[in-house]
């Protein structure tokens, strides 16, 4: 959360010393300041008292910042400052990338990720294409995943599918060493060929402004009618695979996003749909080495701050500080939000400065999707066939996957415990219930994918709920979503919903969007134009 639910606002000049009598938001940026530690009601005189400390700390910080920066000016010896709101893929990535540029960067990051996926709790894959974040552990000299392993897809009739590790076998052209490596247990292969002349919208979308606008009107439902894929092939392949890889039913997600992601990580070319995983949390196995060695390199990470507002100075028609918790100010240079969907909107409706763009307003039109995620500890071994499985639930109405951590995480390994992992997504009829209530119903989800679960009894669980935690694709929202480059001339945007030449929905594309490539037909002109505008 951005804040709390009520809000005591004041205007500030963001280029210099406060003047209490303005309180134009079309000139200056609106603050807002909590009216007390937790968001309660003061007495009016309370909050006078309030605004004017608050006043006066900022006044004198400006003060401060102003004679500080033209000394540091003059003598050439200031480095660029930008600040990065947001700790995950995409805001690591940034200031990855902005470090090794030599700015001096700082990073906001609260106790929730600001919104972030990553820290949503759930447990993500790594697929053969994501060559960027590879790379990235292999400069950290760490060895982070498991091996390649085999996955599985179950629909509401049981085991559908089986996914070998396809790098082991003869490559064959594409789409035909998936279709034919691919072990299908149930479907004919009358039902398996009608998934070939899709093949014929996954060449015509190459990814391009045209392409989106040409498939985002209608829903990958529609798509698959259109091109003749049988009903049963939809039904108990694409739809759960599709489900837990935008997170919602095929017939809420957009043409152009499941296209997108057909190709990237399954049709492109044959291995692309192996996959390893994490051996321990990313946030522990990952994140935290990879903060550590941007520290080494003079990173700043301001923890548990909560981002009320950005500042806009009129004078120069860019955004000036940032204004957090604690009534901080942080000056800045340029400015790298990347969070999620929900974050921004929050951030939107408390800033005037965002409010006054229309690219902004058009984010409070774009949706998220809920994320159940529930650990479970059962008393005996339970015999799980696949570590990694994706599955749709009966009635299609929400997806979920299922993991054997007693085989990916290194410290369930020798546990005499069966530990499991489900997330659940757009599980939106769950986010109510206590957590004895969500246990019951996983145990019977899990119940009709392995059947010894039956006979083994629960002894602990760790239950968590994220709600509006990843982006929704839904059929017309990609109008609504953002590029790199903002209005702002130093304002950047991050994440896996910003709209790039990139295939895949996934932490791959938020990372891979913040390093290394500079190329102008990719979405990374943020970069280079934040080298040209504020050199180190």
């Amino acid at each position: 959360m951005l804040g709390c639910s009520r809000w005591w606002s004041t205007t500030i000049p963001c280029g210099g010393l406060i003047n209490p009598s303005s309180t134009s938001p079309s000139r200056y940026g609106s603050m807002s300041y909590s009216s007390n530690g937790l968001g309660g009601p003061k007495s009016a005189a309370a909050a006078s008292r309030s605004r004017r400390r608050s006043h006066a700390a900022i006044t004198g910080s400006a003060e401060a910042h102003s004679s500080s920066r033209s000394r540091e000016e003059e003598e050439g010896k200031r480095k660029k400052k930008v600040s990065v709101i947001g700790s995950g893929w995409a805001g690591l990535g940034a200031a990855h990338h902005l470090c090794n540029q030599g700015f001096e960067v700082t990073v906001f990051e609260d106790g929730n990720g600001f919104g972030s996926s990553d820290n949503a709790g759930i447990i993500q894959g790594f697929w053969y294409p994501y060559k960027n974040i590879f790379s990235l552990v292999d400069e950290l000299g760490i060895k982070p995943f498991t091996n390649w392993m085999k996955s599985a897809v179950y629909s509401s009739e049981g085991l559908e599918v089986e996914f070998p590790v396809f790098q082991d076998l003869q490559q064959l052209p594409a789409p035909l060493g998936t279709l034919l490596y691919t072990q299908f247990k149930q479907l004919p292969w009358v039902d398996r060929l009608s998934s070939l002349p899709l093949m014929a919208a996954v060449i015509d979308f190459d990814n391009t402004e045209m392409a989106w606008r040409k498939y985002d009107s209608i829903t990958a439902r529609e798509l698959f009618k259109q091109f003749g894929c049988s009903e049963r092939f939809y039904r108990q392949v694409f739809d759960p695979l599709l489900h837990v890889g935008l997170f919602a039913p095929p017939e809420q997600c957009s043409a152009a996003a499941a296209l997108g992601i057909l190709y990237y990580t399954s049709i492109a070319h044959q291995k692309d749909f192996d996959v390893v995983w994490c051996r321990g949390e990313v946030k522990e196995t990952i994140f935290d080495p990879w903060k550590a060695s941007l520290r080494s390199r003079g990173c700043r990470f301001m923890e548990g701050r909560e981002v009320r507002d950005l500042v806009f100075d009129e004078g120069t028609s860019s955004i000036s500080a940032v204004f957090c918790s604690s009534d901080e100010l942080v000056y800045a240079d340029a400015v790298v939000l990347a969070v999620g969907v929900s974050t921004v909107q929050e951030l939107v409706k408390n800033s005037a400065a965002l409010r006054s763009r229309d690219e902004f307003l058009k984010v409070l039109k774009l949706a998220s999707i809920d994320v159940i995620t529930a650990k479970l500890w059962l008393d005996k071994k339970v015999n799980i066939p696949n570590p990694s499985n994706a599955c749709s639930a009966t009635d299609e109405s929400f997806g979920w996957t299922f993991f054997h951590l007693n085989a990916l995480r290194d410290e369930y390994k020798d546990c005499p415990h069966t530990v499991l992992q489900a997330d659940f997504f757009n599980a939106s009829e769950f986010v109510p219930l206590n957590d004895d209530d969500i246990a019951k119903r996983i145990i019977s989800n899990l119940g009709k994918c392995a059947n010894d679960i039956e006979n083994a009894s629960l002894v602990d669980m760790d239950i968590s709920t994220s709600p509006k935690s990843l982006t929704h694709f839904f059929p017309g929202s990609y109008k609504h979503m953002m590029r790199g480059s903002t209005s702002f001339p130093n304002l950047f945007m991050a994440g896996d919903w910003i709209v790039n030449r990139h295939g895949s929905w996934s932490q791959e594309k938020g990372l891979r969007e913040r390093l290394g490539s500079s190329e102008p037909s990719c979405g990374f002109g943020w970069k280079r134009k934040l080298c040209q505008d504020h050199p180190g």
